[in-house]
């Protein structure tokens, strides 16, 4: 019951002396400390068979009988005892024998012997088995004395106390008023030859002055003689002058008790039953006889809970319920059932019990708890059911009575009822309605017929291969971009991606949303094309709309220049100026640093100078910083100062070092910052990413030998250089030479000269 091992011959091992269950000593000891094995409100452990309650935990091996410690196996004896004679007594008997049986497990047998034992009332002698338990009877009447001392029982012989006498009498009480009907023996020893108890009214029988009745409640003779007697009375009513004293005086002296008692004259001074503890009211009348009169002051009396006081006068306390009153405060405090709040008005009450009843769901999920409101969890449902609780296949039955809320019970047999596929079934007989799912291995067509999946759980009906649909929408123009997915691509909608068609100008598509039924609308293109300046060397990436009004702006300067040429009777040629081709080619103009860059060009072609030697450093000082990184860089030109100490000193320390790579992680930072980095990462040659998410987002760039190299000069230094002050450019020196594409040279011209707005072009 509390270890699962077999109780060997050899091993230590205790039995319990009520119902003589084996276990081994360490496993008893263990459930001995256990809390599990503890007494409900007694101290000591429960026997784990029976019940019985041990107070000392057993340290020693014994044998059955007790005798011997730590005995040794025989083969010839029974395991675990001594092999003497039991010698143990019958517990709870008269029995003088003890056991002769050797020592044994289990209780000792009935004592074999026979002894002579007399009847319940002593008559008669029967011979009788020495362990038989029960009492002997004769068939002759008790004859004992009752509890009365009068009668004698009229019973068969019987075993205890006698009943007490059934017969009724009547008696009167001392002083006469009141008689009732008892059974015999009621109240013996109490009688005072006139009376037999006392009816607690007062006496009223004439005293032996003749003058007075007794004023005592009812009571044995004789009354107590008269209270007013001279010789009684010694002082005067108030008791603060003696009668001697006043005789003194002059008053005149008692000589029976019908005789006034001489008063002092002084304050009575006597308590009276208002006031407080703190100030006890007393009469204020002259010494007087009788009762004193009513209190002419006032009390301060408290609610019930001592909460509040109110002030009465003393006249309208006449009894102990006048002297309180009840307040209108809630109680506040917590119940002992710790959910609710006592609420009682001027509450007196000290535990709180809750009066309404606990309600809670019990463990079986069927009933509730009807016992008053408590602390702590619920008593198990005492609700049984008296019917056989079986598994679904009837295969394993738990026998009546069966506790509420208990589960059908665990079954090993298989599952034998109709499921959905034809698979073999490995699941075991269960109580719930569902069968758990199918998981044989099964071949399946993804949910858009892309492929047959294999190894897929027959349970498992939509699949998806992570294919995309690629179905062709409603539009016939597109094809679904969502992944293999379950039923229609779209479900009360119409397609929104981007129109393909090319657009008529520019070539690029429409990218409206998609318009089966209507023509391409007359929008902007939006779509971003490079731009390159004549020498190739700027580049800068625009919206196709933004340049074609460009270009459109410059063609017709160009043309409105050759208007005049045309006034002059001169024949020109525009057709290059509004072809598509024309638009496509627009470009930049090219700068100073562009300038700079072909006169170096032209003095190496003069002095014969190859390219492979670069002594004007022509190919190393073109730039590596793009414009849009110049522009953030004038922001905030400290920050990228700070960056490139950084971005530098990590190429050196690659470069130097062991290491064939190394990183740096850079604070959280905004976005523009960020794109800073990464564009001078890309100059350096280093590796830049973005980590984590916003506020938090920053940037590690990581170094590679080899790959990673500082530029000849710093961005910094070169914005520091255009900032300084540029001397004018020389004044190009052109040659007269036919122009062979006029409309092209024009172009370059008119894009030099100021812009002239002969037609208020707008863009």
């Amino acid at each position: 019951m509390v270890c699962c091992e077999l109780v060997r011959v050899t091993a230590p091992v205790w039995s319990c002396q009520s119902c003589y269950h084996v276990f081994h000593l360490n496993c008893i000891k263990k459930w001995a400390r256990s809390p599990a094995s503890q007494a409900d409100g007694q101290s000591g452990w429960r026997c784990p068979a029976c019940q019985n309650v041990s107070a000392h935990v057993p340290n020693t091996y014994t044998c059955f009988c007790g005798k011997v410690k730590n005995p040794e196996w025989s083969r010839n004896e029974i395991p675990h005892s001594c092999g003497e004679v039991c010698r143990k007594k019958q517990p709870g008997q008269d029995c003088p024998h003890s056991c002769n049986l050797l020592c044994h497990p289990g209780p000792c047998p009935p004592c074999p012997a026979f002894m002579t034992k007399t009847c319940e009332c002593g008559r008669t002698r029967h011979t009788v088995r020495c362990g038989q338990a029960v009492s002997v009877h004769c068939s002759n009447p008790c004859e004992n004395l009752l509890n009365c001392g009068q009668h004698h029982c009229a019973e068969l012989c019987h075993g205890g106390q006698c009943q007490p006498c059934r017969i009724i009498l009547n008696q009167v009480c001392y002083c006469g008023s009141t008689s009732r009907d008892v059974l015999c023996g009621t109240d013996v020893g109490k009688s005072d030859g006139f009376g037999d108890f006392g009816c607690l009214k007062i006496c009223g029988k004439d005293l032996k002055c003749g003058n007075h009745t007794c004023s005592q409640v009812c009571h044995p003779q004789p009354c107590q003689p008269c209270p007013r007697l001279p010789h009684l009375v010694r002082c005067c009513p108030c008791g603060q002058t003696p009668l001697s004293q006043l005789l003194e005086l002059g008053s005149s002296g008692r000589k029976t008790c019908m005789d006034p008692v001489p008063s002092c004259g002084k304050v009575c001074g006597k308590p009276l039953p208002c006031g407080s503890l703190d100030f006890i009211h007393t009469c204020e009348k002259l010494c007087h006889e009788g009762d004193c009169g009513p209190c002419s002051r006032t009390s301060v009396i408290s609610c019930r809970c001592s909460f509040r006081t109110k002030e009465l006068p003393c006249t309208s306390l006449k009894s102990e319920a006048d002297a309180t009153f009840m307040c209108d405060k809630r109680c506040n405090k917590k119940r002992l059932c710790g959910r609710h709040k006592c609420n009682e008005i001027c509450c007196v009450d000290k535990e709180h019990k809750c009066p309404l009843i606990c309600g809670r769901k019990l463990r079986c999920g069927l009933h509730r708890c009807e016992e008053p409101c408590h602390r702590g969890n619920c008593q198990s449902c005492w609700q049984a059911s008296f019917d056989e609780l079986t598994c679904h296949c009837g295969a394993s039955v738990i026998y009546p009575p069966v506790p509420c809320g208990t589960r059908p019970p665990e079954c090993t047999q298989t599952c034998a009822r109709v499921h959905e596929c034809d698979h073999p079934v490995y699941h075991s007989c269960h109580s719930e309605e569902k069968c758990p799912p199918c998981t044989f291995l099964t071949q399946k067509w993804c949910m858009g017929k892309h492929e047959l999946r294999s190894n897929i759980p027959c349970h498992l009906a939509d699949i998806s291969c992570g294919l995309p649909c690629s179905a062709t929408l409603p539009c016939g123009m597109h094809k679904c971009q969502r992944l293999c997915h379950k039923g229609e691509c779209l479900v009360d909608e119409a397609c929104k991606q981007p129109c393909t068609t090319p657009r008529a100008d520019c070539g690029h598509p429409c990218m409206a949303p998609c318009h089966p039924s209507s023509p391409c609308p007359m929008t902007a293109c939006k779509a971003k094309i490079e731009l390159q300046c004549e020498c190739g060397r700027r580049k800068e990436m625009m919206i196709c709309s933004e340049a074609s009004s460009t270009y459109q702006r410059i063609a017709a300067i160009s043309i409105a220049s050759k208007i005049t040429d045309m006034q002059l009777g001169d024949s020109v040629e525009i057709s290059k100026l509004i072809t598509k081709k024309e638009i496509h080619q627009a470009r930049l103009e090219c700068d100073e640093e562009c300038l700079a860059l072909e006169r170096k060009k032209r003095l190496a072609e003069a002095f014969h100078i190859s390219e492979d030697s670069d002594p004007f450093n022509v190919r190393s000082s073109g730039s590596k910083f793009s414009d849009s990184l110049k522009d953030d860089a004038r922001k905030d030109l400290k920050f990228v100062s700070d960056i490139e100490k950084e971005m530098e000193a990590l190429v050196e320390t690659v470069n130097k070092g062991k290491n064939s790579k190394k990183s740096h992680c850079f604070p959280p930072m905004n976005r523009d910052h960020r794109r800073i980095i990464h564009d001078l990462a890309q100059v350096y040659g280093l590796e830049s990413v973005s980590y984590d998410s916003e506020p938090k987002r920053n940037v590690v760039v990581t170094a590679v030998r080899g790959k990673s190299i500082c530029p000849p000069s710093t961005l910094t230094c070169v914005l520091e250089r255009e900032m300084q002050s540029r001397p004018p450019p020389p004044i190009p020196h052109h040659r007269h030479q036919t122009d062979k594409n006029p409309a092209s040279s024009n172009l370059q011209k008119i894009a030099k000269e100021p812009v002239i707005d002969y037609f208020d072009v707008q863009d």
